[in-house]
């Protein structure tokens, strides 16, 4: 059985709530205490900021779980960098510098549940908390790894005064030996970012480069917004999973990254379903890569319908039967592929009906609140009649991709795109990319990368042959990773050859035009109508693909509450929830009667923040009931 069920969803719903209102009080009370002394707020010490109840306290990574673990979530020390004179004054090393905030980890200091909800720019921010590391963790020559979920965007690590590490990227997580730095007590780690507001060649995604967000641009996201935590693992431990189904032949291989195997070890890999054994082998570990494939007899398949998830423990064993490392994990028996203009899941035709998922939340913008909240969008969006989202220019957390795997919810993975095109720009997106693959290969819920959206930081690539061998680049790569998955060259419009679906966005007012302008693909569907730019690059041909309109509609409607000065969506604002309803069903009816779609995307789940389009409210009310909406949405 799965090894996190209700019980203790329920027990981590009252551990997140008693935190976030904790830690949201106190940092309340301390900008209170801060305004009326006219100054700063005492700096509290490293103890006392880290002995604070935490949110988000479950495992990050449910896919790659070990038993000694301990989150660094809750309050750290902080401090805004403007002038950036952290680095010369050495800010890092232990009493050089006296942090005047305090923030909950794992919010960004934009969001409310942050404690600071400051939405001005700061490049530059600083990060300090005690590291207390539990005696069992040390026992027997074990080393100490440092986890930090995501950081956005060049984030630098020390421990103890010491550099510990640096990673670039802020959609992905990364990890650190901090072993050697440790002291026997009296820990202390230091986190710097620098997250350029206005560069515009950076992976950014829907954060503005303006001071105040506008139309489609939202609210920035800068340092930690993912969860921070150590483990304890042997100096020869997994440092990663690469599990692939083989549906046509019911097995699964399961190959894993090992670091500094040692000399006679064993690779054990055990396969359960609901508590029952149904694999187990053991491979000898001769390289950094041993690989088991199994069998699965009466293999079951994920599905939207039946989710089903086989329990995956693997077990690096020495040479004397000691067992250096365990990981628990899980898979789906899960293949998808295209035919004749169609989508196929597990060698059968499927139709897509998903939802445009921005995945920003109102107290917290990018990073998901809690369990509850990641559960709600995705069982809210099934009870309205999609069977998927595609979460857009976002990278999302673990944990939501782990719901999705469980609660039979398909994903289309999409990568933070740039606005500029320049070489720089091109080694930030090509290496991050190559980390999202790496940690998210294993969720059965993603069927496609998305790696381009709308020709984002490739705003020539209708003529320009460089940009155009760019988007082959990214699709190349990214099937050269991973063979599993389908991959979108250019999402929207100016496709070349090298995609796997052929998506194309149109914002049609009515149902209507949207079905006397593409009623052609009926009988020829070489002949794609234009909308905004040209389905195709220059010199390129349609490569007979499914074709899938994967984002229309964007109805707008304020279900009450006064009008918000730049609200804002597309072709205008509809006045009630009848219009708001009637126009939908016009525009699904048009695409679903056009036997050339394969499947469509709906914009958008949610509103967010001035762009009001969303089924859901920004605070999640509905603006019609499911039932309403998923049978306006699973009409054929």
């Amino acid at each position: 059985m799965m090894r996190e069920g209700k019980q203790q969803l329920a027990s981590n719903t009252v551990h997140t709530a008693l935190a976030l209102l904790v830690s949201v009080a106190l940092a309340l009370c301390a900008t209170r205490a801060s305004a009326q002394a006219g100054g700063p707020a005492p700096a509290p010490s490293p103890q006392a900021v880290a002995q604070v109840a935490v949110p988000r306290a479950e495992h990050p990574r449910p896919d790659f779980v070990r038993d000694d673990w301990r989150t660094l979530n809750g309050r750290w020390e902080f401090e805004f960098d403007d002038e950036d004179r952290g680095l010369a004054e050495r800010w890092y090393a232990p009493g050089s510098h006296r942090f005047t905030k305090t923030i909950i980890v794992p919010f960004a200091f934009q969001t409310r549940l942050s404690g600071i909800g400051d939405t001005s720019m700061h490049d530059v921010v600083w990060y300090r908390r005690a590291l207390d590391i539990p005696e069992a963790f040390r026992r027997g020559g074990r080393r100490l790894v440092l986890h930090f979920g995501a950081v956005d965007y060049e984030a630098r690590v020390w421990v103890n005064g010491e550099l510990a590490g640096a990673h670039r990227g802020g959609h992905v997580g990364f990890e650190l030996d901090v072993t050697d730095l440790l002291k026997p007590e009296g820990n202390e780690v230091v986190v710097r970012v620098h997250d350029p507001s206005t560069d515009r060649t950076l992976p950014r995604g829907k954060q503005f480069w303006e001071p105040k967000s506008e139309g489609i641009w939202y609210t920035r996201t800068t340092g930690i917004w993912q969860p921070v935590w150590i483990e304890s693992v042997d100096a020869s431990h997994v440092l990663r999973l690469r599990v692939t189904p083989d549906v046509d032949n019911s097995r699964v291989a399961i190959e894993a990254v090992l670091n500094r195997p040692a000399p006679g070890s064993r690779l054990r890999t055990t396969v359960s379903l609901k508590g029952k054994l149904q694999a187990q082998s053991e491979v000898t570990s001769t390289n950094t890569r041993p690989l088991a494939v199994h069998k699965l007899t009466d293999q079951r398949l994920w599905s939207p319908w039946e989710p089903t998830l086989y329990d995956l423990t693997v077990e690096l064993v020495a040479a004397d039967g000691r067992v250096l490392d365990r990981v628990a994990s899980y898979f789906g028996q899960r293949k998808v592929s295209t035919h004749e203009g169609r989508v196929y899941l597990n060698n059968y035709p499927y139709y897509l009906r998903l939802v445009l998922d921005q995945g920003y939340w109102p107290e917290s913008l990018l990073t998901p609140p809690s369990d509850e909240a990641m559960l709600f969008d995705i069982r809210t969006a099934k009870a309205m009649g999609f069977n998927g989202a595609r979460k857009h220019q976002k990278v999302e957390d673990p944990r939501w991709l782990y719901w999705a795997d469980r609660e039979g919810y398909f994903v289309w993975g999409e990568m933070a795109n740039a606005q500029d095109y320049s070489d720089e720009y091109v080694a930030r997106f090509t290496d991050e990319w190559q980390q999202v693959v790496a940690r998210d290969y294993n969720h059965p819920s993603i069927i496609v990368w998305v790696p381009l959206n709308e020709s984002w930081g490739v705003l020539e690539i209708f003529t320009h042959r460089q940009q155009q061998e760019h988007a082959k680049a990214m699709y190349y790569l990214l099937r050269s990773l991973d063979p599993t998955r389908l991959v979108i060259d250019n999402d929207g419009w100016e496709h070349t050859d090298a995609t796997d679906l052929f998506a194309l966005h149109d914002y049609a007012r009515t149902g209507e035009e949207l079905a006397a302008k593409y009623k052609i693909l009926e009988t020829d569907t070489t002949r794609i109508p234009r909308n905004a730019r040209d389905a195709l690059a220059t010199s390129y041909r349609y490569n007979g693909s499914p074709l899938l309109l994967t984002e229309f509609g964007g109805i707008a409607y304020r279900a009450g509450g006064p009008r918000a000065r730049n609200e804002w969506g597309y072709s205008g604002i509809e006045p009630t929830r009848e219009a708001l309803l009637k126009r939908l069903d016009g525009l699904v009816g048009a695409i679903v009667s056009n036997k050339a779609w394969a499947g469509f995307c709906y914009t958008q789940l949610t509103d967010v923040e001035q762009e009001i389009n969303g089924l859901l409210t920004y605070d999640r009310k509905p603006k019609a009931t499911p039932e309403e909406l998923k049978k306006i949405f699973e009409q054929r």
